[in-house]
């Protein structure tokens, strides 16, 4: 996917007019990372704002114990990396290509010029990331009240909403995710993620197809999720 294509797909940017994203894509710096690439470590300093092109990034906090816990995985048009670039602290965790991935990435210095050169891109990044921390809250108050089913039918139901495809009447996640991915996204075992994953295949809830979840029954998940 081109820069300009990249930034098309981005909300902070899909706004612009096409000479203004023209104008903004030549700032952007080009990269490309293989499979468990480092792209930025826990504890670096934020100098960059970076955004997924093409494959995906999962972003990870490493434990004391040495554990590695996925709090998010990034699709192809979002952003990551930028609450850290905005409060000037290190990144808070590290990000990892997922396989072959390309990303884009732009200087602080450059971004914080473009919030005073295109103000819209200033309103769209509050509500982007206004978004974004909102969506981590949830999970995490998800993680420490909720029992597992409700947890990995909450994750399947946002993982589909943000990197989500329609596929023959159904919703399949755009996204290559392990067990074990979905283990550590919602603080469990893996065993206990394989069970539950086996479960809702057999209840006709979900089904893989090339390595990626199709959800097939979307209400199902919605009432697992609304179940008190």
């Amino acid at each position: 996917m081109s820069v300009v294509d990249t930034l098309k797909k981005n909300p902070i940017f899909s706004k612009l007019r096409e000479d203004e994203i023209k104008d903004i894509a030549g700032r952007f710096q080009e990269l490309s990372f293989k499979k468990d690439d480092s792209i930025f470590w826990e504890g670096d300093p934020s100098d960059w704002l970076y955004i997924v092109s093409e494959g995906q990034v999962k972003i990870v906090r490493h434990t004391g114990s040495g554990k590695d816990v996925i709090i998010e995985v990034v699709p192809p048009g979002e952003i990551f990396g930028g609450v850290a670039v905005l409060d000037k602290k290190p990144y808070p965790a590290s990000a990892l290509s997922m396989g072959r991935t390309e990303v884009i990435r732009l200087q602080r210095k450059s971004f914080l010029l473009l919030l005073d050169e295109y103000p819209g891109i200033a309103i769209e990044s509050i509500k982007h990331f206004g978004e974004r921390l909102r969506d981590a809250h949830d999970m995490l108050r998800s993680i420490a009240v909720e029992r597992v089913e409700k947890r990995i039918a909450t994750l399947l139901l946002k993982l589909s909403e943000k990197a989500g495809i329609d596929e023959g009447g159904y919703r399949k996640i755009d996204i290559y995710l392990t067990r074990q991915d979905i283990a550590e996204m919602v603080g469990t075992t893996v065993e206990t993620a394989i069970r539950t994953m086996s479960r809702f295949t057999k209840d006709g809830i979900i089904r893989t197809a090339d390595g990626k979840i199709v959800i097939i029954d979307g209400r199902a998940l919605r009432e697992i999720v609304d179940e008190g």
